[in-house]
């Protein structure tokens, strides 16, 4: 199959030197659409990169508006007949999908840490993680059950039914090229709704190799289409007529924007923003598990992840030696190939690790002690990749950039509070609210954080809360824009629309005889 040359080539590419990859052919990347690819019309064109060598491995097509509107258009010619398809039929194609993933996610792993740079292990994490909303999407025959009323009125019954909202949309950001589209839509598929995926341009190539596992579990032409592309294709979505809900993950400032648009356009729109996750370390605390579990959240896929701990709020005299500990752990970890058994692999892109270092720099004329350089590092890997180290800042102050702006790299900072009170004004008082812990042994303490915390996820002595799929994922302030978090019953429920019927018969009916036992068809 094309695709699994595809990850015999990226993966072949990675692995070896910078001056041998720089002679690689690089390969095209192309859109998806009833179910096979397609190059488009559009003339430009994106460059993809390993970012553990610097390499250019692919070029991604850029839509232009007509690519779009074909794609869209696709999109929308499907929807009746798999919105009609039965429940049975659409599990069966869903459970397939599930296990064709399960099956072959080695490969999908493969691809991610090829264009991401993540470590197999994490990107092995990431496709199991999305593995669970199928698990979850499976189930979608019960979730779509209505209510009934016998006799609401004199031989009056009323009953309510969910129906798919129509042709919808997903655009994706690159530090999950596979979980986070796995959040959406498999229950917008099975929900008898179909899809437009715009993945990010820097890691477009699971896009393809998803739609290419839903063609073989047997999902009809046109039920998932894959738009490669950058703001003209977001643009595109968010206002043609035909798409009837947009489902976003991203920075804040796009999340508004997504949000504002699609909503000007009539869509439902669910914008999934950006986050400055804090932790608080109370002085009854495990030191070493909490510092374990902070350095693992704030430096896993160098940081690069909306759950990510970004910054610690060490209360009473615990900062100094939690500090200690923190930054003993975080000289242990020396980025590298991310396909060599390395704990953190590079950044995404040299743009983005240019804009990392540049924050290190800032925090450092704020006037934060820096206990750990990540400029400083020798990676284990090609010199020309994209890596930081882990970075570790003490004494931050509420006003410097690197405790307000998401950075998205391996960057920590070390607030000092003098009480829990003061520890959770300065989270609830973050224009974000997307995740947050808190690490202690007082039970009682807990109990009162997760009460008053304004913030949609929380963990308590767990660094990254990310709900399982029968739970929503979703923020709180401006890290959602929209009614609906994503995943769960509130996924479902964003992927359907209520109808309420009233019914009267005046005459009593039957088919006839049939002798043969009833069957889902």
């Amino acid at each position: 199959m094309q695709l699994h040359m595809q990850v015999a080539a990226l993966t072949t590419a990675h692995s070896r030197p910078h001056s041998e990859c720089m002679t690689v052919s690089s390969i095209t990347i192309p859109h998806w659409v009833n179910n096979r690819r397609h190059d488009g019309t559009g003339t430009r064109s994106a460059d993809v990169t390993d970012p553990a060598t610097g390499a250019v491995t692919g070029q991604v097509a850029l839509a232009s508006e007509d690519d779009a509107a074909e794609v869209i258009r696709a999109t929308a010619d499907a929807f009746p007949g798999w919105r009609d398809t039965s429940l049975a039929k659409r599990a069966a194609v869903v459970f397939r999908f599930r296990e064709l993933l399960n099956e072959r996610k080695g490969e999908l792993a493969a691809i991610i840490t090829s264009e991401h740079g993540k470590v197999l292990d994490d990107a092995l994490g990431e496709v199991s993680r999305g593995q669970e909303v199928v698990e979850f999407a499976c189930g979608i025959p019960h979730l779509l059950k209505g209510g009934f009323t016998e006799n609401a009125s004199t031989r009056v019954d009323a009953h309510s039914v969910l129906q798919p909202v129509g042709p919808v949309a997903v655009i994706s950001p690159f530090n999950f090229p596979a979980m986070v589209p796995l959040w959406f839509f498999p229950v917008a598929i099975a929900a008898g709704n179909t899809v437009v995926l715009k993945p990010s341009e820097k890691d477009p190539s699971a896009s393809l190799w998803l739609a290419e596992l839903w063609r073989e579990a047997g999902l009809p032409d046109g039920v998932f289409n894959v738009l490669q592309g950058d703001k003209t294709a977001v643009d595109a979505v968010l206002t043609d007529p035909a798409i009837k809900a947009v489902s976003f993950v991203g920075s804040t400032p796009i999340a508004q924007y997504v949000y504002s648009t699609g909503t000007g356009s009539g869509k439902r729109v669910q914008a999934l923003g950006g986050a400055k996750n804090h932790a608080i370390v109370l002085p009854d605390a495990d030191l070493d598990q909490a510092a374990d579990a902070i350095v693992g959240a704030a430096y896993g896929s160098a940081g690069e992840r909306c759950m990510a701990i970004s910054v610690v709020v060490a209360v009473g005299d615990v900062g100094d030696l939690l500090v200690d500990k923190l930054a003993s752990r975080a000289r242990e970890i020396v980025p590298g190939d991310p396909t060599a058994g390395n704990e953190m692999g590079p950044l995404v892109t040299a743009a983005h690790r240019d804009k990392v270092v540049g924050y290190i720099a800032a925090g450092e004329e704020a006037g934060a002690k820096l206990v750990v350089d990540g400029r400083e590092i020798t990676p284990r890997g090609d010199a020309n990749g994209f890596f930081v180290g882990p970075t570790l800042f003490d004494h931050v102050s509420t006003d410097a950039s690197i405790y307000r702006d998401e950075i998205f790299g391996p960057v920590l900072a070390v607030v000092r509070v003098e009480s829990y009170d003061e520890a959770l004004a300065l989270v609830n008082s973050s224009e974000f609210g997307n995740g947050t812990a808190i690490f202690t042994n007082d039970g009682g303490a807990a109990r009162r954080f997760t009460n008053e915390v304004e913030v949609g996820m929380v963990g308590i002595n767990v660094p990254i809360p990310v709900p399982m799929a029968y739970y929503s994922f979703g923020g709180w302030k401006n890290s959602l824009f929209g009614d609906s978090h994503a995943h769960g019953i509130e996924g479902v429920h964003f992927y359907t629309r209520t109808k309420a019927i009233t019914t009267r018969w005046l005459d009593p009916s039957h088919g006839g005889v049939n002798l043969g036992f009833p069957q889902n068809d």
